[in-house]
């Protein structure tokens, strides 16, 4: 399933351009970017090749089946073509994929949390996630319904990561003395984060629902705010080479960017063979981006990555 060579991302730049040609870049949602930011961060990579050669078959085997992803899609009755696209695409991967919604949808099933504020939306879901899974999974992966993931790639960045500290994973950005994980790439939490999230939830001095001025907050950043109480911090992710893996832009919008910044290295330039996630696409460029990343293969070659991530049984899209 993962590449560990620029094969993933030729498929990634091969979907970005029939993206390219089904609607106009200019309209690609523009978020932050994956150069490098002006401030400085917590910086968290992937395993390079040689990590994942060093270990044993047995470690390897072991690893691979006790990464356990829970996904949590937050959605609202206006996002439905984006809501059918994910559950139709790339969700599929995840070990279990719920969608939290502002109010019960008959067309899909979900979890009702029957409040429109997206705050509001976002801790109601996360204690629901402990409650219910706490004992099932490891890791907890939250988007919005315009994000795509590739949760393979996500798997094998966690790979050496161990759970049970306090991990606070994806894109961060600083404003003022707040660093935070932007909602727009997708956040992980490891279970241990997630487990100190849920206690702070219940102090509303610290992590308030409503009132003061963490009110007028958007909701990644109150869940920084909540999460600093305990210890936890943002920390950004990247690939080997220190490319951003989590990226709030769609990939055309990433490969425009790069044809005017680096017109002679445009994969290079425009995003890390590992990418977990990019943001801002419509439904119709996430069916796209199934066909780059899963299906579109050259006839001859063989991948011989020394991990293989299979979907959870039942997946049928790729």
């Amino acid at each position: 399933m993962i590449s560990e060579s620029s094969s993933f991302v030729k498929g990634v730049v091969l979907g970005g351009a029939f993206c390219m040609l089904v609607t106009l870049l200019g309209h690609a949602k523009v978020g932050h970017g994956t150069k490098a930011h002006q401030h400085e961060h917590h910086h968290i990579q992937a395993p390079n090749k040689e990590d994942v050669l060093n270990l044993s078959e047995g470690e390897r085997m072991e690893l691979s089946k006790s990464i356990r992803i829970y996904c949590i899609i937050l959605v609202k009755p206006k996002d439905l073509g984006h809501w059918a696209a994910v559950k139709e695409t790339w969700s599929k991967h995840c070990d279990k994929v719920e969608f939290y919604s502002s109010e019960n949808i008959k067309v899909f099933e979900s979890v009702a949390l029957n409040t429109n504020d997206m705050w509001v939306m976002m801790r109601k879901a996360y204690k629901i996630t402990y409650e219910r899974y706490k004992d099932q999974f490891n890791w907890f992966f939250l988007a919005y319904p315009t994000t795509f993931a590739i949760i393979e790639n996500l798997k094998y960045f966690l790979l050496k990561k161990d759970p049970s500290q306090p991990f606070y994973i994806g894109h961060t950005v600083k404003s003022g003395d707040l660093e935070y994980v932007d909602g727009e790439g997708g956040i992980v939490l490891s279970i241990e984060s997630l487990r100190r999230l849920s206690r702070v939830l219940e102090d509303s001095d610290k992590c308030p629902e409503q009132g003061g001025m963490i009110w007028k907050l958007a909701e990644d950043k109150q869940l920084a705010l909540c999460l600093k109480y305990t210890g936890v911090f943002a920390e950004n992710a990247e690939d080997s080479e220190g490319k951003d893996v989590f990226n709030t832009k769609s990939v055309g919008a990433l490969i425009k960017e790069a044809m005017s910044t680096h017109p002679e290295e445009v994969v290079d330039g425009c995003c890390s063979d590992m990418a977990i996630t990019f943001s801002g696409l419509a439904p119709n460029h996430m069916h796209v981006m199934m066909y780059g990343v899963y299906r579109l293969r050259p006839y001859g070659h063989t991948y011989n990555d020394a991990l293989v991530f299979l979907p959870p049984e039942g997946s049928d899209n790729d």
